[in-house]
């Protein structure tokens, strides 16, 4: 049995007047009847009353929530809008960004966004977008004036290189540290080998600037750095962003400037052209035909016995890897995923009533909120006019109670529908851009399936299918789309004989 989706509530309010107007109390109904109709289980309610939305992410709540969504408590975060999360753009990328990062869902109901969805999930993709192109304007600024001072021979940042060190903006020879730099080449020039470059610096008591022993890798680097020679590199290399690699920068961008050498030009250039030598042959040596095989079904398939199914080169077959025993050829399990896919999602029935339903239902539900807001109003309005009648002696105080009480009660059972319906319509917009997304991407991937390369196919398979699970002579397909508020199957089960299994 698949586990219920473990939700938290955000309810933020940012003012007085909002509060009044527009109740938390009002927003956390609302969440809670979407939480209830699509079959989840509400864990936190978390509460900010009445604070402003500039900085909220350092807030004791929202950092509680962070928290939980880190740690698993929380999978994902219900919310009324984008504005109740965060009014800062900035803050809001970063609030998207963890929750990218701990395979948390976002769910904004007035946007209609839920980022467990194939249409929520492009949230992401768009948030991401946004990030990376700020990113992109930062580093842009920053890089413009890299070039103008490493020419001027500026420090550009980080420490100085192990046998140098900076003085002012000076980079000089470190006295201590510039012998153990020039014996690494040294040994390297007797030994070949990085690895035992290192070792003898280790048990020379040798080690590195932060006190770690040296490794190869180490040696390594610090034996391709020009600055030992007197030709200090800089502005050749580049960041990709957060977390992410450096690589190489053109080489007519790339800023040579000369400063004290530690090793002859010579005795460098013997080192490198070893160094060099060594590296074409582990490159010649590792080379491997072809790209690394791509498997469509590995770790989406599942055994009845729970165990995941993986590619076994033995056969050309998925096999479990707990009990050993189930087992269905690969093409098979293609065969009949390509075939049921049309059956399940191109099927009008599946789709295109269900789309035409929800457009139907949701016009008439947001009917009902307009109607029952009018008789709110209306019957607020009544209210003001009995109590003013009653403050001016018009309405005895025995009576009061029999004018008032019944409009008392008809105005809270309003305000406890309107946002149970609210969650309705919530529920179906979601579902209706959401099964839009699923139908329009399987239709295109069904005709071009036979065109696709293995890589594309899988990438498919993972978006649209939530697991397989083969269980004697049954094969269930679990899709993660699943128009649940029509209860429809959210699922399709298939029943084969014996013949698929080896």
């Amino acid at each position: 049995m698949e586990q219920k989706k473990r939700i938290g509530i955000w309810v933020r309010v940012s003012t007085e007047f909002q509060v009044k107007d527009d109740s938390p109390e009002h927003h956390e109904q609302r969440a809670r009847y979407y939480v209830e109709a699509k079959g989840w289980e509400v864990i936190e309610v978390y509460r900010l009353e009445a604070v402003s939305g500039k900085t909220v992410m350092e807030l004791p709540e929202a950092k509680k929530m962070l928290r939980d969504i880190q740690t698993g408590r929380i999978s994902a975060l219900v919310f009324s809008k984008l504005a109740r999360l965060a009014r800062n753009t900035k803050e809001l990328l970063e609030f998207s960004e963890l929750f990218r990062k701990a395979n948390a869902d976002m769910i904004s109901l007035a946007e209609n966004i839920d980022t467990s969805s194939p249409s929520g999930r492009l949230f992401f993709t768009i948030i991401a977008a946004m990030a990376e192109w700020e990113r992109a304007e930062i580093a842009d600024r920053v890089a413009a004036s890299v070039p103008i001072r490493a020419k001027m021979g500026k420090p550009l940042g980080g420490a100085a290189p192990f046998g140098y060190q900076w003085k002012g903006k000076e980079l000089v020879i470190d006295q201590h540290e510039a012998p153990i730099r020039k014996l690494m080449y040294d040994l390297f020039i007797q030994h070949r080998k990085k690895g035992t470059v290192a070792k003898k610096l280790n048990e020379m008591g040798h080690r590195t600037r932060n006190g770690s022993e040296f490794s190869d890798t180490t040696i390594g680097r610090l034996l391709h750095d020009s600055t030992a020679k007197g030709v200090r590199l800089a502005n050749y290399t580049k960041s990709l962003g957060d977390g992410k690699k450096w690589v190489v920068k053109p080489e007519s961008e790339w800023v040579y400037i000369t400063c004290p050498a530690i090793v002859t030009e010579e005795v460098w250039d013997n080192c490198h052209s070893i160094l060099r030598e060594q590296e074409e042959k582990n490159v010649n040596a590792s080379k491997r035909g072809g790209q690394p095989a791509v498997h469509l079904f590995s770790g989406i398939l599942l055994c009845g016995c729970s165990g995941k199914m993986y590619y076994h080169p033995d056969g050309e077959k998925y096999k479990c890897t707990k009990c050993r025993k189930t087992k269905i050829g690969t093409a098979d399990i293609e065969d009949i995923y390509y075939d049921e896919l049309k059956v399940f999602l191109l099927s009008d029935n599946n789709f295109d009533n269900f789309l035409s339903k929800a457009k139907h239902e949701i016009s008439e539900k947001e009917k009902i909120v307009n109607s029952l807001a009018k008789d709110k109003k209306r019957i607020q309005a009544d209210m003001d006019m009995k109590m003013d009648l009653y403050m001016a002696g018009q309405i005895p105080k025995d009576r009061f109670g029999d004018y008032y009480n019944p409009l008392d009660l008809q105005l809270r059972q309003i305000e406890n529908t309107i946002p149970q319906i609210e969650a309705e319509i919530d529920v179906l917009k979601i579902e209706h851009l959401n099964g839009d997304a699923v139908k329009n991407e399987a239709q295109t991937m069904y005709e071009r399936w036979g065109l696709l390369d293995k890589g594309a196919k899988r990438s498919f398979v993972e978006r649209i299918t939530k697991q397989i699970v083969i269980a004697g002579d049954e094969l269930t397909i679990f899709f993660r789309y699943h128009p649940s508020y029509f209860q429809n199957p959210e699922n399709t089960q298939y029943n084969f004989m014996d013949s698929w299994m080896q």
